[in-house]
């Protein structure tokens, strides 16, 4: 079974073309799965049938895992048994007809346009010493071929005391620290500024190169799940942060290894999606606006492109939805923040 489980990782990196993080999920499903079917008495692979599934679902639901959970891992066991079947490691595609609990989907919380506002400008009103931002973990080296990805946060604590900070060989120079601190605020800046502008995933904004940046036509070309790419627009804001980070901050941190990578780490590396999130989470905390993730910044950027009248399949292809019905749960969100404008409003509601 450890070979079919290899392939099968194989198949999902290799043909499916399925992000790093995906595969993982998928695979670690499937280990779950093949383990509940061993101590089922199940030796070989084609003696799974859809009583084992159910019965391993049924395991994970008294174990408390959640709806979400449940819809991923059968989704997982459904992937696996169509491909075995096409291999002819199981004689029928034995989880087509299991069914999961439909996944509860929450209305995502978002920031008003005048919080998102206020997030994209915080680097340029909190300096490197505010209290209440998260200190930087240590720099950490990514598993990319290409430039690794630092885990450098901003530098919260005062900058002469932030030896991590400095690019290799400017420690020595006059005023290094304080370069290098500014090219941290411009990174920020510009990091914020294309998340809400663009509304991408965070992994997507790490992963940009210098050359996916589109100055004349202000497109950036963006590699979405599955591989797929799209381009798309930003607007005059976050051009000038691009603008301000690529001429006076990037020539400071980039190192020999910075490579072609558009954001990065103080130590001259890709900047690390996990880090990021430090970035946003810990603006948001200093500036005193609710708890927001990048994740967050792309809820508000569609309920605001929404709000201001934009359609619905347009703002699906900006955050390259494969699914029409993934973008639909921001007009829920849009009527809500209506409904609640209403009841605090109007006299009679």
């Amino acid at each position: 079974m450890r070979e079919a489980v290899d392939d099968f990782a194989g198949h999902l990196a290799g043909v499916r073309n399925r992000a790093a993080h995906t595969v993982r999920a998928y695979v670690g499903d499937v280990v779950s799965l093949l383990e509940h079917a061993h101590r089922m008495g199940c030796a070989e692979l084609p003696e799974l049938d859809l009583a084992v599934l159910r019965s391993w679902l049924a395991k994970q639901r008294t174990t408390g895992a959640a709806r979400t959970t449940l819809a991923r891992r059968a989704a997982s066991a459904r992937t696996f048994s169509a491909w075995a079947h096409r291999c002819g490691l199981l004689p029928a595609d034995v989880a087509g007809a299991l069914s999961s609990p439909r996944a509860h989907r929450e209305l995502p919380t978002v920031l008003r346009a005048d919080q998102a506002a206020a997030l994209v400008e915080a680097p340029g009103r909190f300096p490197p010493s505010t209290p209440g931002v998260p200190p930087s973990p240590p720099a950490e080296n990514g598993s990319r071929a290409a430039p690794p990805a630092e885990n450098d946060s901003r530098p919260t604590p005062p900058v002469g005391n932030d030896s991590r900070a400095a690019p290799p060989g400017s420690s020595d120079r006059p005023g290094a620290a304080d370069g290098v601190a500014e090219a941290v605020l411009l990174r920020d800046r510009a990091l914020l500024e294309l998340l809400y502008g663009t509304g991408v995933r965070i992994s997507e904004a790490c992963g940009l190169d210098v050359a996916d940046v589109d100055h004349g036509r202000r497109v950036v070309r963006v590699f979405g799940k599955g591989g797929r790419e799209r381009a798309v627009p930003y607007g005059v804001p976050a051009q000038r942060a691009l603008d301000e980070w690529l001429r006076h901050g990037r020539p400071t941190l980039a190192a020999r290894h910075s490579r072609d990578a558009l954001l990065l780490g103080a130590r001259g590396g890709r900047l690390n999606p996990t880090t990021a999130r430090r970035i946003v989470s810990g603006y948001a905390e200093a500036a005193g606006l609710p708890p927001v993730s990048p994740h967050g910044l792309r809820h508000s950027a569609a309920t605001h492109l929404l709000e201001g009248g934009a359609d619905l399949r347009a703002v699906q292809e900006l955050l390259g939805h494969s699914s029409l019905a993934s973008t639909q749960i921001y007009t829920h969100v849009s009527v809500e923040r209506l409904r609640a404008a209403y009841r605090q409003a109007h006299p009679r509601a």
